[in-house]
């Protein structure tokens, strides 16, 4: 897409799997994008680097599956979460309730791998990617509209106009911030410290997410960032370990990341046992707090997507596809706001993208909140775990809900609730 004569229509800030989504959307769009990230490509990103079944679907369709499934990812093919008490709640992706998913398996991708291809095909698409700049400022025009920004370079500072500038930022987003949009909740602060390892014991093609009373941590295999994943049989994969602790233990221990995760563990017998061969091969990264949501997704001038828009736990493995489907959601609505220029008729077209994510996005974030409370509170998921544990076929629902393709309608359904409950009694 060319460069229009006095700017961009469109600015993109973040070039993780938001952005680039967004990004490539609104070029197909047929409008005129930049994007910026501060970063250089590749890069590492402490993320569960998890890519549901549906989340399939936005990649097949910017022309990024093929590479990836070739030889960049693995394949996951359900969840087992581990309940404190010991109990498991088992799920497949591919079950006998009828609902499928892209694919009926999940994806482990290295970020650095994931990232940089991504935006090789925002790129191919005609969006202008500008690494290394920091977005120091949003501008306005004279009603108070966002139209562009101010970005600092190792060269000086720089101003980019556009009637449009998409925050895909992430989960600390300048872009929120600066409009005046970000929140943080009290509820349900955690941080997480995630790294990677080889030769961790007994991995297979599920992804595990073990509870106990001080936090939980994930496990799945991922590709090497170099190309290689399980698919190869050449045993190159490595496992990503995600420890999530409330934010107050985390500020009790006052340790360094490496400490605490590789601590955590080791007080945990069973998962240390697992570790005992196991080789750290990336730093330990910390991210958080979590528990994250925009007073509202827009501003004049401004869209919100991705983590920088909402972000409560990384437990259901949501980011990545809901940063994928909401690039997607937005193209349309971006390309009304850039040849729209009465103020009224903006604010319906920014309202309307409020309601669109709601209605898409909604049911999966009340499905979320009832994970995250059952994760809080151990004899809750104790119990879950024990009539999820009865009842195979209402595991694999729930496990299909969490990879995107199993509406959580059917989950939180009245019958299903009643199926649950009479599960879950003595």
């Amino acid at each position: 897409m060319a460069r229009m004569s006095d700017g961009w229509q469109v600015i993109v800030v973040g070039g993780g799997p938001a952005g680039a989504s967004a990004a490539w959307h609104c070029a197909q769009a047929g409008l005129a994008v930049c994007l910026v990230d501060r970063a250089r490509f590749p890069r590492a990103k402490p993320c569960a680097e998890y890519v549901s079944p549906e989340g399939s679907r936005i990649l097949d369709r910017m022309g990024a599956l093929s590479p990836l499934e070739r030889g960049g990812a693995t394949y996951l093919t359900g969840m087992v979460v581990h309940a404190p008490s010991g109990g498991r709640i088992h799920g497949e992706f591919a079950a006998r309730h009828g609902y499928r998913g892209f694919r009926d398996r999940g994806l482990g991708i290295r970020r650095e791998f994931l990232d940089a291809l991504l935006l090789d095909r925002a790129r191919a698409a005609g969006v202008e990617v500008l690494e290394e700049a920091r977005v120091t400022q949003l501008r306005h025009d004279a009603h108070g509209q966002v139209n562009g920004v101010d970005i600092a370079t190792d060269t000086g500072t720089r101003a980019l106009q556009a009637p449009l500038v998409i925050g895909a930022d992430g989960l600390n987003s300048v872009v929120a911030r600066r409009a005046g949009l970000a929140h943080r909740s009290r509820w349900l602060r955690r941080v997480a410290y995630v790294a990677h390892y080889r030769d961790v014991r007994a991995m297979s093609s599920l992804g595990e997410m073990h509870v106990t009373d001080n936090g939980y941590v994930g496990l799945a295999q991922v590709g090497d960032g170099q190309g290689h994943g399980q698919g190869d049989g050449d045993g190159t994969a490595v496992t990503n370990v995600a420890v999530v602790v409330p934010t107050r233990f985390a500020q009790q221990q006052r340790a360094t990341p490496e400490a605490m995760l590789e601590g955590w563990l080791a007080a945990h017998p069973v998962l240390a046992k697992r570790f005992v061969d196991a080789v750290r091969v990336t730093p330990v990264r910390a991210v958080g707090p979590f528990a994250s949501h925009a007073r509202r997704a827009w501003a004049p001038g401004v869209l919100l997507t991705g983590d920088a828009a909402d972000f409560l736990d990384p437990f259901t493995g949501e980011g990545i596809f809901a940063a994928l489907v909401g690039g997607e959601l937005l193209a349309p609505i971006a390309h009304d706001l850039v040849h729209t220029s009465d103020m009224t008729a903006r604010r319906r077209i920014f309202e309307a993208y409020e309601h669109t994510r709601n209605t898409t996005f909604g049911g999966k974030w009340r499905l979320e909140r009832l994970i995250a409370l059952a994760v809080a509170w151990p004899p809750l998921l104790n119990r879950a775990a024990r009539a999820l544990s009865r009842d195979r076929d209402l595991a694999d629902l729930l496990i299909g809900a969490t990879g995107d393709f199993v509406p959580a309608s059917a989950v939180l359904s009245p019958r299903m609730l009643l199926r649950f409950l009479s599960s879950a009694l003595p």
